[in-house]
């Protein structure tokens, strides 16, 4: 009898207060902040795409894309459960704490991630609901499972995970994927670098002593500095693209100006910092989440307004005056794909 209650105490189903007293640790699986910036770029994607979503559908998708995101923080965290309990900035989290059993957690994640997909599928497109599904496997598989505890590069291409939502809401609005999520995605692909390695510079003892072979333990800080100066570089330019192809205007130009040359002077400042590292380093990490949702915001005011005034203007024109059956693409040619999904 004793053996018994142990082994269901294991699992989560003795000494542990009822499913709804810890709701709250199953949304902290999520990982809502995350989830929320990820939430945050698809919707941008999906309201500069050049063709009109039903409202409803919009909602739907979003909701499924939340829940997806959510669902790879759920799985993360199930299979980190070991590397979490030993790093300060982790050992909170509700598996470590016993707050949620690994069993639990590894059910809901499943359960989430299959039902997210399941309904972009049902619901929305295939195009979609496919991008979904590869971003999880992505993020749980590729980067989760196998780059973050084998390679010192596992947040640069482990961050493609990160910079695909953009895409999933433009195909969910379009039912394909064109250029300008395209862009969308190496914007976000070149900022996660210098974002996480900024973070893991005053985390590098906790890494090290997890055995996660990050950057800076690996290499070192001097060599961490130079590779976050060359993303933010590259970044530079690359952030402008949208502005310069036409399909965002003088508000998103003016913003990934300036932010980006100050994204660049914060890691010139972290690498010239020397021993005296940190309070750069926290400052260029903070600074990263303003720029990457001031960029997305602007673009969104300067873009995503005016392509929707436009489109309920056209719907209400005469047919003489503009065409609903032939939308104005972002770029400025004539689209072939029909109104709607």
């Amino acid at each position: 009898m004793k053996i018994t209650a142990v082994s269901l105490s294991g699992v989560g189903l003795v000494s542990r207060p009822g499913l709804v007293a810890r709701l709250p640790h199953f949304v902290t699986l999520m990982k809502p902040r995350v989830m929320a910036l990820a939430v945050f770029t698809a919707l941008v994607g999906l309201m500069i795409a050049p063709t009109r979503l039903d409202p409803l559908l919009g909602s739907i998708a979003i909701l499924a894309i939340a829940a997806g995101a959510g669902a790879a923080g759920v799985l993360n965290m199930w299979y980190d459960a070991d590397i979490d309990a030993v790093m300060t900035r982790t050992a909170g989290r509700p598996i470590p704490r016993a707050a949620v059993s690994r069993a639990e957690a590894l059910i809901f994640g499943v359960a989430l991630a299959a039902g997210a997909v399941a309904v972009l599928a049902l619901a929305v497109n295939l195009t979609a609901a496919a991008l979904l599904a590869f971003t999880i496997f992505f993020y749980v598989v590729v980067y989760t499972m196998w780059l973050k505890r084998s390679t010192p590069q596992n947040i640069v291409i482990g961050g493609a995970a990160g910079a695909l939502p953009p895409m999933i809401g433009w195909a969910a609005a379009t039912g394909d994927v064109g250029l300008e999520p395209l862009i969308l995605f190496l914007i976000i692909f070149l900022w996660t670098p210098p974002h996480f390695w900024s973070l893991s510079l005053n985390r590098a003892d906790e890494y090290a002593r997890a055995g996660v072979p990050m950057l800076p333990v690996v290499a070192g800080r001097i060599e961490t500095t130079r590779q976050i100066l060359i993303y933010s570089i590259l970044l530079f330019p690359v952030s402008l693209l949208p502005w310069a192809l036409g399909f965002a205007g003088a508000i998103y130009g003016a913003a990934a100006a300036v932010c980006g040359a100050t994204f660049v002077a914060l890691a010139v400042q972290l690498a010239k910092s020397k021993a005296f590292y940190r309070r750069p380093a926290h400052r260029l990490f903070a600074f990263s989440i303003f720029y990457l949702f001031l960029l997305f915001t602007a673009l969104l005011a300067g873009n995503g307004a005016n392509r929707w005034s436009l489109m309920v203007s056209a719907q209400n024109a005469p047919p003489s005056v503009a065409s609903i059956d032939a939308p104005v693409s972002i770029a400025g040619s004539k689209s072939t794909k029909p109104d709607g999904v």
